[in-house]
């Protein structure tokens, strides 16, 4: 089974509580631009970017600094990451990210810290079986 966050933007009341939990996390400040996930605005409504780990960034690293785990999760090993930004530009969904003056892509890894932040329960993770687009 693979393992990915599914985002229900109807639900989603842009409060950016999932950006600024995960930018806190994984950075330990709240900089949402730090943030692994991202709700991009829209006028009446918001979108979450998350990473659906379609593996397509996998597939055009140079370095193989991408790989996949046990679970299906897209993970980036920053010490083989040379930041030539290949993944950013295959990603199917923008949800490879790169924030100002960061040089190692960054992206999310499904590790269900926005799930219990949400007040809307916006982010759920499944799991998709393999031959399941």
């Amino acid at each position: 089974m693979k393992k990915f966050l599914n985002t229900y933007d109807e639900d989603c009341i842009a409060c950016h509580a999932c950006e600024t939990i995960c930018a806190h996390t994984y950075f330990k400040v709240d900089d949402l631009e730090r943030s692994r996930i991202r709700i991009k605005e829209q006028e009446k409504s918001a979108h979450i970017v998350a990473c659906n780990q379609c593996e397509t960034c996998v597939k055009v690293c140079p370095t193989l600094a991408l790989t996949v785990n046990a679970q299906g999760v897209v993970l980036l090993n920053n010490r083989l990451c040379v930041g030539c930004y290949m993944c950013i530009a295959a990603c199917p969904n923008e949800s490879m990210f790169r924030y100002l003056g960061g040089i190692i892509p960054i992206k999310c890894i499904a590790c269900g810290l926005c799930l219990d932040s949400c007040p809307t329960e916006a982010i759920r993770i499944e799991e998709k079986k393999e031959n399941e687009k």
